[in-house]
């Protein structure tokens, strides 16, 4: 087994109940193995009804990022234990309201389920709601925080550890002109500890090192995570200011980005899931495992273990391998995997401590190494 299976599931797609038997081949139904790709989206079951549902958040089911990676491990999961499972996208798509969300929950619920998977910070008022509508139905919110309701599992993570890791990694790459464009306004707390880590890691990358970095920070044009033409352009201010890479932490801002740096010959770091696929100014991403983490729950229920998620609000990190940044798809040409390594289990053992504190603005704390400019 390879030192950083949830990356690799990440990565290539392949789910390993056994933890054992990576491969990106392809082969569904190789023992122990699949390919998320080779697992249909959508299956008949014979009785009309399906025991594992998941509700989109907004965006489409493949978009390439949160739901299409919490989709593979419900999915993957249900293939693997021969059950039968469904998605569920709310009404009005981008515009979707509490009650369209809600009542995808409640078709889910109605439709047989047994456990429902929502992904999404957006997803809390919904679920409150289902969970007290349907006792006997187990909810399980991905990057979302509900406490004390027994039938909903919460699971977090601790952004501020991959950030970290992907800062810290770009400034190894001996980049010194680096960017943060956040979404949610500054208010979101996952893009304000992706932030902060990253902030964190590139001082520490930059002092072993021995360079200074110049950053700038913004959130600016990302208060609904939406690419635009004003955020393009901000992020073409940067690049042709000198800006070498910018960490795009934001859902669909990616875009944005991604353009810009194409058309600057400059480089973009994603979030969330490896986004090396999307485009060729990925140099790497700030990742969490969505899916390992998913099937986690998944099968902690199966087993008779729902006690150990359920009411509670469980953080998953560099400790249960949930996050880090993919090895095998990035670009970094100056720093290496074993020096990746190496770092990724100081922080997994806690001899290098990250602050998660939400601190939406880095520019007002003192840093050796790092200039904030506009």
């Amino acid at each position: 087994m390879k030192k950083f299976l949830s990356l690799l599931l990440v990565l290539v797609m392949v789910f390993a109940l056994a933890a054992c038997g990576n491969s990106d081949s392809g082969d569904a139904g190789a023992e122990g193995t699949v390919n998320y790709d080779d697992i249909n989206d959508t299956m008949e079951s014979g009785d009309g009804t399906y025991e594992i549902a998941f509700v989109t958040d907004v965006g489409q089911l493949r978009d390439g990022s949160f739901n299409q990676y919490t989709w593979n491990g419900v999915k993957a999961y249900a293939y693997e234990n021969d059950l039968s499972y469904k998605y569920y996208q709310p009404a009005n798509g981008n515009q979707a309201t509490d009650a369209d969300r809600y009542n995808a929950m409640k078709e889910a619920a109605e439709g047989g389920a047994k456990i429902v998977v929502a992904a999404g910070f957006l997803q809390e008022k919904a679920l409150k709601q289902a969970a007290e509508a349907y006792p006997d139905v187990h909810f399980v919110f991905i990057d979302g925080s509900i406490e004390g309701v027994d039938n909903i599992a919460s699971v977090v993570y601790k952004e501020e550890q991959a950030g970290y890791l992907a800062g810290y990694a770009a400034a190894m790459e001996g980049f010194e002109k680096i960017g943060f464009s956040g979404g949610g306004g500054g208010a979101n707390p996952a893009c304000i500890r992706y932030g902060y880590g990253f902030v964190q890691g590139v001082e520490a990358g930059a002092a072993e090192k021995g360079t200074d970095v110049e950053m700038r920070y913004s959130w600016e044009y990302g208060s609904n995570f939406s690419a635009s033409q004003d955020l393009q352009a901000m992020l073409s201010g940067w690049y042709g200011a000198g800006t070498e890479v910018v960490f795009m932490c934001g859902g669909s801002m990616f875009q944005s980005g991604t353009a810009a740096a194409g058309a600057n010959d400059a480089y973009v770091i994603g979030v969330d899931v490896d986004q090396s696929g999307q485009s060729d100014t990925v140099i790497t991403s700030a990742m969490k495992d969505l899916a390992g983490s998913t099937m986690d729950v998944l099968k902690a229920d199966y087993d008779g273990k729902w006690a150990d998620f359920g009411g509670k609000i469980t953080t998953f990190g560099a400790a249960e391998d949930r996050v880090g940044i993919p090895t095998d798809t990035w670009k970094l040409e100056n720093w290496t995997v074993d020096d990746y390594n190496a770092l990724f289990e100081k922080v997994k053992s806690g001899e290098i401590e990250i602050s998660n504190e939400e601190v939406a603005d880095p520019s007002t704390l003192t840093w050796e190494h790092i200039t904030f400019v506009k």
